[in-house]
């Protein structure tokens, strides 16, 4: 074990001393790790990607008010991510080198799938996306931060890819007008979502912004869906962005980058 990891860990409340700490799950975003301790008891140690992340504070602030207000109505340990605190009670650690840390309880006997196996599989992806959301209906998602600004900002999206095209600083738009044309043609109807918002006929929810499959974990026998993970992203937003991101990886046949 690295010298770096044993200084992070020993400001967390483990159960025991720590044994090993090895590189753990295909995440391309934070670094992890899977952390055990002399009882043999199991921890998932992450650093966290304070570039992609800017305010990690704000980040961790909406992580524990999720799960805290989750675990409310959650018996099973399982079905709800567990942070552990550092020694000073705070849900993430700054460490000296300027680095973010968080530590999770380890979700036992389940499995992360990188794409469905079958379409059971993707069906229990959504009963778990599903009842995330449903458990925070009544969460005031006006109070979380926004991890990411204008993650699901349809129209923003479309002001940046016309910023771009004006640009072309790779001299290749004109290979792909026909795409861009495609594109452009159905800017307006991309745009209901943000538009129905802003009117105040579509309300603002607690949402995940990265529905993948390899987003949930799986009981290992069962393939029952048991808790849904990743949870950096989760902000103020739509519920329809959330379903459409589902469907676009669940129809993808592209691997996934992340």
């Amino acid at each position: 074990m690295e010298a770096l990891h044993k200084s992070v860990l020993d400001n967390f409340r483990l159960d025991a001393e720590v044994t090993s700490c090895e590189r753990y799950g295909c995440g391309h975003i934070n670094e992890t790790y899977l952390v055990v301790t002399a009882t043999g008891h199991r921890y998932i140690l992450q650093k966290i990607n304070n570039h992609i992340f800017k305010d990690v504070p704000a980040l961790m602030q909406n992580i524990a008010s999720v799960t805290e207000y989750l675990r409310k109505s959650q018996s099973d340990p399982r079905r709800v991510l567990t942070l552990v605190y550092t020694t000073e009670g705070n849900a993430f650690l700054h460490h000296t080198d300027d680095t973010y840390w968080r530590v999770y309880e380890f979700v036992e006997d389940s499995v992360c799938l990188q794409a469905p196996e079958n379409a059971m599989d993707f069906y229990q992806s959504a009963v778990a996306f599903g009842t995330f959301q449903q458990q925070l209906n009544d969460f005031p998602a006006e109070t979380l931060h926004e991890t990411i600004p204008l993650f699901h900002n349809t129209p923003n999206r479309y002001k940046q890819l016309r910023d771009v095209l004006e640009r072309d600083p790779m001299g290749r738009a004109k290979d792909v007008t026909e795409e861009i044309a495609f594109v452009l043609a159905r800017e307006e109807k991309a745009g209901t979502l943000a538009a129905l918002l802003a009117s105040g006929e579509l309300p603002l929810r607690v949402t995940h912004n990265d529905t993948k499959i390899n987003n949930v974990l799986f009981d290992k026998d069962s393939c029952e869906a048991l808790v849904v993970i990743d949870l950096d992203t989760v902000m103020p937003g739509l519920v329809g962005h959330d379903f459409g991101d589902a469907i676009r990886f669940g129809a993808s046949t592209a691997a996934s980058r992340k």
